[in-house]
């Protein structure tokens, strides 16, 4: 299958707030792909914006021991549920 021609593309620099467990999976696993963390979270959006996993077995499995090394404990039924600690 031929891949896609590139896409120039604007981006733009944005301030947002994650959990710190959270931006360390993700930081550690764009390093593990050899990717920015924006090229990173892109795919991820971009897969799910089309309902697709961004992710295949093999990556879900570097995934889950990102988690256990970071303490990530967190899961998506908490994704509505989180709150600053007090002072944050």
């Amino acid at each position: 299958m031929p891949l896609k021609p590139t896409q120039q593309v604007e981006r733009i620099q944005t301030g947002i707030r994650l959990e710190k467990r959270l931006v360390k999976v993700l930081k550690a696993l764009a390093e593990h792909r050899d990717m920015t963390l924006g090229d990173l979270v892109e795919g991820i959006v971009l897969h799910a914006f089309e309902g697709k996993s961004p992710f295949s077995a093999d990556t879900i499995t570097v995934i889950d021991s990102l988690r256990k090394i970071y303490g990530l404990d967190l899961s998506a039924a908490d994704s509505h549920a989180l709150a600053d600690r007090k002072g944050e």
